[in-house]
């Protein structure tokens, strides 16, 4: 499978391109970032699956750098969007005031920083599009960063772990094939619905 990825998943740049990715997908929810991280991390197992059987494997990502850099992508595009809506005024106001789902989901995530409870940050990283609403929302209502930025980087460190773990643990069980991406991909997206039903449940 390796070989098949390409050239780049040898190179550095693969923790840019992960980097950048995770970064600009608060904004762009359609990025395939998680796809990345789990290729990454599976042509990661495929390397360190050669090296165990006295083979000498290409050049392959680094795990630790590779949790480092998608970790901090996503902790400062989350900062990113958070201080844009800060600044946004009272046109973003507006925009959140005319939707129900959007002023219903500022008051719960505003209860939540309140009472400490911030795992609605992690869970929302997981959900389609919820990092950029919880990022967006929390902005807009002014919510302090010291409130916000410790849950962020938890959610951050938790998206990114569970897909190096899929794609690293997947490939060594499955093989460095297509299958085990396809799986750990799966696998992803499965929580990504599971957080999104347990968000749009009503709070008790």
């Amino acid at each position: 499978m390796f070989e098949s990825v390409g050239a780049l998943l040898g190179s550095p740049w693969i923790y840019a391109l992960v980097g950048l990715s995770v970064l600009l997908d608060v904004f762009l929810p359609v990025l395939p970032s998680g796809v990345l991280v789990i290729t990454a991390a599976t042509a990661a197992a495929a390397g360190s699956g050669a090296a165990v059987a006295g083979q000498v494997p290409h050049e392959v990502p680094d795990i630790l750098v590779l949790v480092l850099s998608a970790t901090t992508a996503s902790v400062l595009g989350d900062l990113v969007a958070y201080r844009l809506a800060w600044r946004g005024g009272e046109r973003l106001d507006r925009a959140i005031s005319r939707s129900r789902r959007l002023t219903t989901a500022q008051e719960r995530l505003g209860e939540a920083l309140a009472r400490g409870g911030g795992a609605l940050v992690v869970l929302a990283r997981f959900a389609p599009a919820g990092r950029s609403v919880v990022s967006l929302i929390a902005g807009a209502a002014h919510r302090r960063a010291r409130d916000f930025l410790p849950w962020s980087a938890l959610a951050g460190l938790s998206w990114t772990a569970y897909s190096v773990a899929l794609g690293y643990f997947g490939a060594h069980w499955l093989g460095a094939t297509w299958l085990a991406t396809g799986v750990s991909v799966l696998a992803l997206f499965g929580a990504g619905a599971g957080a999104a039903y347990v968000m749009r449940r009503p709070a008790a």
